[in-house]
């Protein structure tokens, strides 16, 4: 399986980029084939251009702006993203992939009649999110109603793809995460990964 395995964090010695290199090294043991996608390092601009969202709506998106990351959305069997959630969201620059790569005429169509969308990701079989929270279980779930999931899950990825292996792995608490927590999820990563 070809993996796109997208990076969404700026310090390269951070927990996300450790949590990427896990997940990376138990696919390609697994015989998967990953691309990794580290957004800060190749320097991707989360900003919807001008051209992109002048195009939104037409029946031709400018793609022009993030065509290689498309492709490579395109050219992948499975998706599986790594990121911290800050203030219970995406971090802006995944979001900004989100906005540009997921687009019209790649990642869905919408109906001429209005109001439904259309998935077009038909490539996609896995969508994973591998992620932390600053904040404990309770508080991200009970108070919060775990908003990354219900966006991941039931937006992002029901709108975009059909018939997915979604999962999403993560780190509560990681503010004040101990060595042994952290190294107990890098494990929970490795087996996730070294079960596809």
């Amino acid at each position: 399986m070809r993996i796109l395995l997208v990076l969404a964090h700026p310090l390269e010695d951070s927990f996300a980029a450790n949590v990427a290199r896990e997940a990376r090294a138990a696919l390609e043991a697994r015989r998967h084939s990953v691309d990794l996608l580290d957004l800060y390092r190749e320097d991707f601009d989360p900003r919807l251009s001008v051209a992109e969202r002048g195009s939104y709506f037409t029946d031709t998106y400018d793609r022009s702006g993030a065509a290689d990351w498309i492709g490579r959305l395109q050219a992948a069997d499975g998706l599986v993203l790594v990121f911290p959630q800050w203030w219970f969201n995406f971090p802006a620059i995944l979001k900004g992939f989100f906005d540009r790569v997921f687009a019209p005429g790649i990642a869905f169509d919408n109906d001429p009649a209005g109001g439904r969308i259309i998935p077009r990701l038909h490539n996609i079989k896995l969508f994973w999110a591998l992620t932390t929270t600053g904040s404990p279980w309770w508080v991200v779930h009970l108070y919060m109603g775990n908003p990354v999931k219900r966006l991941l899950k039931r937006g992002i990825a029901a709108f975009c793809a059909k018939g997915l292996n979604f999962r999403m792995l993560a780190l509560h608490d990681m503010d004040r995460a101990t060595d042994a927590k952290r190294k107990a999820h890098l494990q929970r990563v490795r087996r996730l990964a070294s079960s596809l």
